[in-house]
């Protein structure tokens, strides 16, 4: 009969021990917790047991509910630790606030030859990517190459990921090249690479070649589209991902609803608010905020204040996307009104939130409780103004016809004065016929923005309105010789879920004919009514009609036109220009709201136009 073999008492009592406590590390849920197993493990031993000494550190390097600190105490203390411990001791400081550690404690673990693992190059490039060190990075490029790691589809996509987000795409590029084994994750990282470095086209070029997308792909190009200025591409790319039946999230909604924004396109602003209620999608703050913003941009103010109404948790940005809907709108009273409930509310404002209620006072002329506020900035609530708040005071005082105010706002600004801010007093300057200091202040915003077109033709109309044909003459000559174009005025205008865009003079739409024909018909109707163009200064190289001509076929004047012969009698026409209408064809569209018995919504650079009547909500003040 073969013998019984007996395990030691001893021996039962220290398994017991060791499942126990590997038990109680599985269950703990806190530090306070984790030091009493960690006592206990240093009575009985267990503290040297490798297997659970591992848990231990891994609770306490964990970012939710561990302790950094405790766990460095831990890991010093422990005689040789294995490459598991150093792993996590790694990744807990590419988690936090010191991924310096990271790199310092992988020349240690190389110090003492400990062996590496798949694990620890990606750990170690989340450092990277936190601390933007390209140097570093193509140094454990070259260490994850000699320790033959470079076939590692999960380090390589860290290291893909890496170069894409320090915008070091060329070296992102040629290790994507490389590979052969791509994954979802090796082409979405070269697609968030180029479209964080503005490089549409290139990021197009990677998504059309995916032989697999998945959401994020989708979102990445759409939220790339987004951050690029390309709205209409963004919009087409949320139609196309509907089409491959990908299911929408977050991200998708907050890029598409932007870009509806962007574009002023409120039906398909609508469409996706319909569709996250259908699907009872839950309203964060982040998506309430955009589609807040969604709505104030589209020129439907009531709709934001129903969802900021039902939104449950109400934090500063959600506030200040309502003060800031206000504010584009001209309401600057009721944005005042705003930011009192807010701070009723106990919510504090932050710098956003004044850059908001300044910009309101400013398209308001309240000049008085912008400076209160303006003050109060430091006094109050403990921030310096930063240069936006300054540009917004510049152009608050500006447009109040407080010139001198505004130019030694300008002299004693603790900051530099940037384009903006001179910009604001240009305009001021234009407005309000004082010539001399314009022509001052236009020289100087050449040579701060050379290399924007406005800021020529600015300077140029200062002089034609002061009689300086030949300054006129020559400014215009320098753009051109420095090889500046003027940003084309645009406008886009939505009927029946198309946008469609119009450039000045354009002779590109599929019914130009159609629109060219009204738009004579227009111009005569609102003869009668004792219209003259408002021709000044514009296009100083041509003859008086041809000024006339080039004047009537703006940008906005073609949308409102298309917008008459494309919609019912009696229907709002809503429109989104990417500059600031001009004097001529405001007088021309009040003209047009009176005569044809329609409200006419305008958008432009800088706020809302409600045209009806004849009259338009901005006073003429814009």
């Amino acid at each position: 009969m073969a013998p019984i073999l007996c395990t030691p008492t001893s021996q039962l009592s220290s398994e017991s021990n060791a499942a126990q406590t590997l038990h109680l590390l599985q269950r703990c849920s806190n530090m306070e917790e984790l030091r009493q197993i960690h006592g206990q493990m240093l009575k009985t031993g267990l503290v040297l047991d490798a297997i659970p000494a591992s848990k231990l550190l891994a609770f306490c390097a964990s970012p939710n509910s561990g302790s950094l600190a405790y766990a460095r105490t831990v890991f010093d203390r422990i005689f040789r630790p294995n490459t598991f411990m150093w792993n996590t001791m790694i990744r807990g400081y590419s988690n936090s606030k010191e991924p310096e550690e990271a790199l310092l404690l992988y020349h240690h673990m190389l110090y003492h030859s400990v062996p590496h693992n798949a694990y620890t190059f990606p750990f170690l490039l989340k450092a990277c990517s936190s601390m933007s060190a390209s140097e570093e990075t193509q140094q454990i490029h070259a260490h994850i190459i000699k320790m033959g790691f470079g076939s590692e589809i999960y380090t390589t996509n860290s290291l893909l990921n890496v170069y894409s987000k320090s915008g070091d795409i060329k070296s992102a590029r040629l290790l994507f090249d490389q590979v052969d084994q791509r994954d979802t994750v090796s082409w979405n990282s070269m697609i968030d690479g180029y479209t964080k470095c503005g490089e549409i086209e290139m990021a197009y070029e990677i998504f059309n070649h995916m032989p697999e997308r998945n959401i994020i792909s989708w979102t990445s190009m759409i939220s790339g589209c987004v951050g690029a200025g390309k709205p209409k591409e963004a919009l087409n790319l949320f139609h196309r991902m509907q089409t491959a039946g990908i299911k929408l999230d977050n991200v998708a909604l907050v890029s598409t609803l932007q870009a509806c924004a962007d574009l002023g396109v409120l039906d398909q602003g609508k469409w996706i608010h319909a569709y996250i209620k259908k699907h009872e999608i839950e309203i964060d703050p982040i998506l309430g905020c955009v589609l807040i913003d969604m709505y104030a941009k589209c020129g439907d103010l009531e709709e934001a204040i129903e969802v900021f109404r039902k939104m449950e948790e109400r934090g500063v940005s959600v506030w200040t996307a309502m003060i800031s809907g206000y504010a584009i709108h001209g309401r600057g009273r009721e944005a005042l009104e705003w930011f009192m409930k807010m701070q009723t509310a106990g919510v504090e404002p932050n710098q956003m939130t004044f850059t908001g209620i300044l910009t309101a006072c400013s398209h308001a002329g309240l000049v008085h409780e912008a400076k209160l506020l303006f003050e109060s900035m430091e006094r109050i609530h403990g921030f310096k103004p930063s240069i936006e708040h300054y540009g917004c005071m510049v152009d608050l005082l500006g447009r109040a016809g407080l010139l001198k105010e505004a130019e030694e706002l300008i002299e004693n600004m603790p900051v530099k004065p940037n384009a903006a801010i001179w910009g604001a007093l240009l305009n001021a300057c234009h407005i309000h016929g004082n010539l001399e200091l314009g022509k001052q202040i236009g020289k100087i915003l050449v040579q701060v923005d050379p290399g924007h077109g406005g800021r020529y033709i600015h300077l140029a109309s200062i002089h034609a309105a002061a009689g300086e044909w030949n300054q006129a003459a020559r400014v215009r000559r320098q753009m051109k010789e420095q090889g500046v174009s003027k940003l084309p005025g645009s406008s886009v205008i939505s009927v029946n879920g198309t946008a469609h865009e119009f450039l000045a003079g354009d002779e590109s739409h599929l019914q130009i004919k159609e629109i060219d024909h009204m738009l004579e018909q227009i111009v005569e109707r609102l003869r009668e009514e004792g219209y003259k163009p408002k021709l000044g200064d514009l296009l100083l190289d041509l003859e008086d009609k041809d000024k006339e001509t080039a004047i009537h076929h703006h940008s906005e004047k073609l949308a409102v036109t298309f917008g008459l012969i494309s919609t019912k009698p009696g229907m709002t026409i809503r429109i989104v220009k990417n500059l600031r209408v001009c004097e001529d064809c405001h007088t021309v569209i009040k003209l047009i709201s009176k005569v044809y018995a329609r409200e006419i919504l305008m958008r432009d650079r800088t706020r809302f136009h409600l045209f009806k009547d004849g009259n338009c909500t901005c006073g003429d003040y814009w």
